[in-house]
């Protein structure tokens, strides 16, 4: 198996150090609901979790909450709520919207504002070392001490300008010193520290949670391509110089981002689809096969018409798995050639559009040997394998919406089969006409009458 490390800018072997593969992916920072450019990232790096484990590996997965931060502070304050309650309240959007998507979770989410006094140690700790300096009780990194810093975004300290979430200050011996912990301001949540009432900075959480739940050197470490700088790139920094141990992680992947328009798809600019409404629209397979019809490392711009596509994708294969008959001791076609060649794009830097080309000539065999009445158990048990590694859960679209329209499509299926049997086919046909201008495909097989929500489209 094969990935690309961002650091090194090269696809190379990957085995873990230990006999478990560490695997940190940053999490979101829970104020406002969860939308598809935080799916996109998620499925993309369930997807690697579940594969390490299709392949024998043991995978200790940890995935923080930055539960603590100036824009979780301001939308409190605007919302007249308290920070943990807006939080808590997100983050249990986020887990749930994860859940229906089918995404594993997690073995440890750790949440910035349970991990203070592992913050506090490690800030002593750089502060023992000279590397880091306090100035009117807010403490900053000496990016000057840290030899290569730049190195995973290829920069220089020349060349830099002082990235997000990176405050000025008079104070600071270097503008690119970043901050570890912050002065307490008036009303806003704190904790206590040796130098002061404050609160951690944004890029010492996740080294002091991957230190504690992985250790000092990480197989995996994940996120958008948006965090190689300045957030990883001061993780790095503030990690090697605490533990002395190089590389703090071994293979650094980061996915593309999700675009709506021209810009990426974030909060913070406000052009974003809830994960919650896209899923009342179209099933969670559709939009994995949507995320995963392009390469985890390239960019990828919502596209309503290929949702679409996507969702017609899912119903091909799920009527590749509907029950089949077949003479006794017909022998079942060749599938290895599939699980090989598979197995073959997903080893190469997480192929998955590749992966998802054999998956559909599967789907495609198998409806074939079907239609001519031979074996197919063998295929659809590969293919409900393969599909188990992208996530897929092989269900239809659901909504309320759905469910309470379900037994009067059954009973509009029945009226026009019994239709068809007394040879009035054009009124069959109008039903099911008007049954497609209401997104609702039927389609005549040996076993009856299917139907399936095509689904609206996104406005």
């Amino acid at each position: 198996m094969r990935l690309y490390d961002t650091l090194s800018g090269e696809v190379q072997g990957f085995a873990p150090v230990g006999d478990e593969v560490k695997m940190y992916v940053c999490g979101p920072t829970p104020y406002d609901v969860t939308h598809l450019g935080h799916a996109m990232s998620y499925v993309v790096f369930d997807v690697l979790r579940r594969y390490l484990e299709h392949r024998g590996f043991r995978v200790r997965h940890v995935q923080n909450f930055t539960d603590i931060d100036d824009k979780l502070i301001a939308r409190a304050v605007k919302d007249g709520v308290t920070v943990q309650a807006l939080a808590e309240r997100h983050i249990q959007g986020f887990l749930g919207d994860m859940d229906d998507l089918n995404v594993l979770r997690a073995h440890v989410y750790p949440r910035a504002t349970q991990e203070i006094p592992a913050m506090v140690q490690v800030v002593q700790g750089l502060l023992g070392r000279g590397h880091a300096y306090v100035a009117d009780g807010d403490v900053y990194f000496r990016v000057q001490k840290a030899p290569g810093y730049g190195k995973l975004s290829r920069r220089t300290l020349e060349g830099m300008v002082a990235g997000a979430r990176v405050e000025p200050s008079e104070h600071k011996e270097h503008p690119l010193d970043f901050a570890l912990w912050k002065r307490a301001k008036p009303g806003e949540p704190s904790w206590e520290s040796p130098w002061g009432q404050g609160r951690p900075g944004w890029h010492i959480e996740c080294t002091a949670m991957s230190l504690r739940y992985l250790g000092t050197t990480l197989d995996i470490h994940g996120g958008g391509q948006d965090l190689v700088f300045p957030h990883h790139e001061n993780e790095i920094a503030q990690s090697e110089r605490y533990t002395g141990v190089t590389p703090f992680v071994r293979f650094w992947v980061h996915n593309g981002l999700l675009r709506l328009g021209e810009e990426k798809m974030s909060k913070s600019v406000g052009n974003l689809i809830p994960v919650r409404e896209a899923l009342q629209r179209y099933s969670a397979d559709a939009i994995r096969l949507f995320f995963l019809n392009s390469h985890y490392r390239s960019p990828l711009t919502f596209s309503e018409e290929d949702l679409a596509a996507r969702e017609r994708a899912t119903d091909r294969i799920r009527t590749a798995l509907r029950p089949a008959a077949y003479k006794e001791g017909e022998r079942a076609f060749e599938t290895e050639g599939f699980r090989l060649r598979f197995m073959a794009a997903m080893d190469e830097d997480l192929n998955t559009p590749q992966a998802l080309s054999v998956l559909f000539e599967l789907v495609h065999e198998i409806n074939q040997h079907r239609d001519a009445g031979g074996n197919v158990a063998e295929g659809q048990a590969l293919l409900q394998e393969l599909g188990g590694v992208l996530g897929l859960t092989f269900q239809p679209r659901r909504s309320t919406d759905n469910v309470a329209l379900q037994p009067f499509l059954e009973l509009l299926v029945e009226v026009r089969a019994r239709l068809r049997d007394a040879r009035q086919y054009a009124l069959a046909d109008t039903i099911r006409s008007r049954l497609a201008d209401l997104g609702v495909a039927l389609e005549d097989t040996p076993q009856g009458t299917l139907w399936r929500f095509q689904g609206p489209r996104l406005p």
